[in-house]
């Protein structure tokens, strides 16, 4: 479809997330990257046309923290806890990688990502090849916030990830000149240290210097792990988020991964600062890292969106596995109904786009852009048709996504991409997996 045209999504149940339970019969008209009109009956003169009917019509699917590099150790690093699975699987792998295999696990998660019908993403890249992930997302048409990841310490860390401080943020700067900004807006920069563990004090400090001085965001992982955690403490003498926020990491234009084992005072200290969270419940599970306790964190004011993390560790990039844990799982401590389906469905979509500081993204109005995705209602678990946050966080699954539109480019219609052949996508990442695992050793 024409990008230059406009486009109408016709005959759907728009969900525009300005309040909870707002839905209403409408068709959205789309001209020049923004939604135009919301409204019965709008013109279809000059438009092309995406078919909602028998369909929810949502603002596009946001997600907080992922992984689009890991994408080739996926169903190849099961059954360990973070810092062992972090030591004997993933940090060989990013090491190993080489450019064509970086491109080749960006455009598979990138892909996955936009057909489930996920239309912006903060993720965390490795430490080399980050060209790749924003050539990725600028080909295939998603909205994504990435960078580099920056280690210059720790235990069992491969050499190859183990850069001078200086010439690490170096680069970053370079990246950050390179890709902020591009592509009309939809792809920017964030500064990314590992976690505390695998950066010096140098490391953190520059980190949170060089966001400050461009307008980044800072992305990190926090308190995730039992062991992760008692290690930053016994170090620090705080917890993940104190020590952090030691260096000005903290704050809305940070926005930290996991929070699952808190100090007390940690709650209230997100809060006041406005810090993000990304909660990944499914990853979280998956390493036995715990449950972050969401329904305090709401209740306190913290800022919180969801993400699926990596695939070697969730092993899906699925918005809705997350929204449907979130909406469930909390259950276990706190109750029938801990987190209600709205709620949920906020994180995912307009406080996810908050706490990606984007503007105008995340709710289906006049004016803001055209990131949209339509569900269409006929799997099974999606009948009868009832209150339609509890239908997507309950029912829903990628299985229903018909169409996906991001800055008011169609990407994907009728369940496949239109941005690239995703057939092609799949053999070349298998076969960069075939190579790699075998020169790792896996197989």
């Amino acid at each position: 479809m024409s990008t230059n045209r406009p486009l109408l999504v016709r005959g759907g149940t728009v969900v525009p997330m300005t309040s909870p339970g707002a839905t209403f019969a409408a068709d959205v008209l789309i001209r020049d990257g923004r939604i135009a009109a919301v409204g019965q009956g709008l013109p279809t003169d000059g438009a092309d046309l995406l078919d909602a009917t028998d369909a929810l019509v949502l603002p596009g699917f946001v997600q907080a923290h992922v992984h689009v590099v890991q994408s080739l150790a996926r169903h190849r690093a099961e059954g360990l806890p973070l810092l062992a699975w972090l030591a004997e699987r993933i940090w060989p792998y990013e090491a190993a990688l080489e450019p064509h295999e970086v491109a080749a696990a960006a455009r598979l998660g990138v892909a996955e990502l936009l057909a489930g019908g996920t239309t912006a993403a903060l993720d965390m890249g490795t430490t080399h090849g980050q060209d790749a992930v924003f050539l990725a997302a600028s080909e295939l048409g998603i909205r994504l916030t990435s960078g580099k990841c920056h280690m210059d310490t720790g235990e069992r860390v491969p050499t190859r990830l183990l850069e001078d401080p200086d010439a690490s943020l170096s680069e970053a700067e370079t990246l950050g000149a390179r890709w902020h900004g591009a592509c009309g807006g939809r792809l920017r920069y964030a500064v990314a240290p590992r976690f505390v563990l695998s950066c010096s004090d140098e490391l953190l400090q520059g980190a949170a210097a060089l966001a400050r001085r461009h307008g980044y965001l800072l992305h990190t992982h926090a308190s995730e792990n039992p062991d992760e955690t008692r290690v930053v403490r016994e170090a620090t003498g705080v917890g993940n988020v104190a020590a952090l926020a030691r260096f000005d990491i903290a704050g809305p234009d940070t926005v930290l991964a996991h929070c699952v084992h808190l100090d007390e005072s940690e709650f209230g200290l997100l809060a006041r600062q406005r810090t993000g969270v990304a909660h990944c419940p499914g990853a979280n599970l998956k390493l036995a890292s715990g449950i972050a306790d969401l329904p305090r964190m709401l209740a306190d004011g913290v800022r919180v969106g969801l993400g699926a993390d990596g695939p070697p560790c969730n092993n899906r990039l699925s918005v809705f596995h997350e929204m449907a844990l979130a909406g469930t799982l909390h259950n276990l401590a706190r109750g029938a109904g801990a987190v209600d389906p709205w709620s949920v469905l906020e994180m995912a979509t307009w406080r996810g786009a908050e706490l990606l500081g984007l503007d105008q993204v995340g709710r289906l109005l006049p004016e803001w852009k055209a990131d949209l995705v339509v569900l269409g209602c006929a799997a099974w678990a999606m009948e009868p048709a009832g209150d339609p946050a509890a239908m997507v966080v309950y029912g829903g699954g990628v299985e229903a996504v018909r169409h996906v539109v991001v800055d008011g480019r169609t990407v994907v219609v009728d369940g496949a991409l239109t941005t690239a052949d995703g057939m092609a996508i799949r053999r070349e990442a298998r076969a960069a997996a075939t190579t790699l695992t075998r020169r790792l050793g896996w197989s």
